[in-house]
């Protein structure tokens, strides 16, 4: 192999496509671009979602709602789930090593649902008001 004789692959390379350069060459006359018009025209184009000066759609139609980014750190455990880990002391680190809550959970609360028969103690764990006097009730504590 010799540099004079490298070339690209086959298909790799295409001639740029030169327009309005006659009727023979098949982009002749108006080049591609149709006839009259904006979009025509040398500097004519509008931005995206532009409707000719209509009202846009995305300003039509009604704006509802909103959803904070910092939901994705927040995270719940139900009482069936602490239950189930079997350990007196939970903290975060713990439900996110039984793969009870998300990796990026920073805030956890323990809600109500189902039932706690052992006594646990949560550290930096929230719990609402009746999951909190489940606890109690089973002899454990929130801290």
């Amino acid at each position: 192999m010799e540099l004079n004789t490298i070339k690209p692959n086959a298909g790799e390379k295409h001639a740029k496509r030169r327009v309005g350069r006659g009727i023979g060459s098949g982009l002749g006359k108006t080049a591609g671009r149709g006839h009259k018009g904006q979009k025509s025209r040398a500097g004519g184009y509008h931005k995206v979602g532009f409707e000719g000066g209509q009202m846009p759609m995305q300003r039509r139609l009604p704006k509802r709602g909103f959803k904070s980014q910092q939901l994705k750190f927040n995270d719940q455990v139900t009482l069936t789930d602490v239950a189930s880990i079997g350990q007196v002391d939970i903290d975060l680190l713990t439900l996110k090593q039984f793969g009870l809550v998300s990796q990026l959970a920073r805030k956890v609360k323990v809600i109500n649902t189902g039932a706690i028969a052992s006594a646990v103690n949560l550290k930096n764990i929230g719990a609402t008001a009746a999951a909190k006097l489940a606890i109690e009730a089973a002899g454990g504590s929130v801290v």
